[in-house]
């Protein structure tokens, strides 16, 4: 069973875009790399051949996996979604109320993930903490160290 997973128009822009470089570039050069090798001769003692057959086989998964996002994407109106809470495309500044350091994150679908640049997965165990809050609670999350608390201090898009 497939989850649905939101996504604005360049995050799902640039799913497609991936998944169209993966068959359209990869998938052929990977083809090529399995016929040439072929053409060297015995198969059974050929490392080239077992390579790119194996790389083939991983593209194809990766291919599968992308094609099931992209089917299951949705594109999210954010100019529709209530401000006044954590909801995906949240930008949520955050406090950890231990040591007092102060953390800026969007929430995004998984694929979009880039906590260095301050994309944090929904998914994430403190992107689930953090959903459905509201300025001003303190989340209490369950990370692999512990228990942290998190005080939101704005919510916006």
């Amino acid at each position: 069973m497939s989850e649905i997973s939101y996504y604005t128009k360049e995050g799902l822009k640039k799913l497609k875009d991936e998944l169209l470089q993966l068959e359209q570039e990869e998938r052929p050069r990977v083809s090529q790399e399995i016929a040439d090798a072929r053409d060297k001769g015995d198969l059974s003692e050929n490392a080239e051949y077992h390579a790119a057959k194996e790389e083939q086989s991983l593209l194809e998964t990766k291919i599968a996996k992308l094609k099931n996002v992209v089917a299951n994407a949705r594109i999210i109106d954010e100019s529709q979604l209530d401000t006044s809470k954590v909801l995906i495309h949240s930008k949520v500044k955050i406090k950890n109320t231990t040591n007092g350091m102060e953390f800026s994150y969007t929430l995004v679908a998984d694929s979009e993930s880039d906590v260095r640049n301050g994309k944090l997965s929904v998914n994430s165990p403190i992107g689930k903490g953090l959903l459905g809050k509201q300025e001003g609670d303190v989340a209490e999350i369950q990370v692999p160290n512990g228990i942290m608390k998190f005080e939101i201090i704005s919510v916006s898009r």
